[in-house]
């Protein structure tokens, strides 16, 4: 990812303006104790398959990534020109550690691995994620997913 004091003006200034909305940071719900949880990952890397629609700016929609996707069949679906995709292009565990979710579940760490993960573009207003969030918890909820790791990129 790009430093924001790498950057050329007037692109370093709009950025530092963006405001960041404050959310609540008590849980929601109380869950059981992670070796018993169902985990799902959602990641804000603009993951896709090859052959999604990509990305549009501001629409908020996602993408479903199954667990067993081929690493090799996932792309990384970011417009912006600053978005450095070295560490995925070496690793995909850099953006969406299924890997290291396995090997959690593996080692009995965890419960289990939800079927499907999910990918949002993340440079887009969390507002106009609201409703595709709404749709995704009930893909969620239907995989028996108990627990989401949210992976911020």
């Amino acid at each position: 990812m790009v430093r924001l004091a790498d950057l050329d003006e007037p692109e370093r200034s709009h950025l530092g303006t963006i405001p960041c909305p404050d959310f609540d940071t008590q849980p929601w719900v109380a869950g059981g104790p992670l070796s018993e949880r169902r985990i799902a990952m959602v990641s804000t890397a603009a993951l896709q398959h090859r052959n999604d629609n990509p990305f549009l700016i501001g629409t908020g929609d996602y993408r479903v990534i199954a667990d067993d996707t081929p690493d090799k069949d996932l792309v990384m679906g970011h417009i912006s020109t600053n978005f450095d995709r070295s560490g995925f292009e070496q690793d995909l565990n850099v953006v969406l550690p299924r890997d290291r979710l396995h090997e959690l579940a593996e080692a009995g760490e965890i419960g289990s691995v939800g079927k499907y993960h999910y990918a949002f573009m993340g440079s887009t207003d969390p507002m106009q994620m609201e409703d595709a969030a709404r749709a995704m918890a009930g893909h969620l909820k239907a995989d028996g997913v108990d627990t989401v790791f949210l992976l911020p990129v």
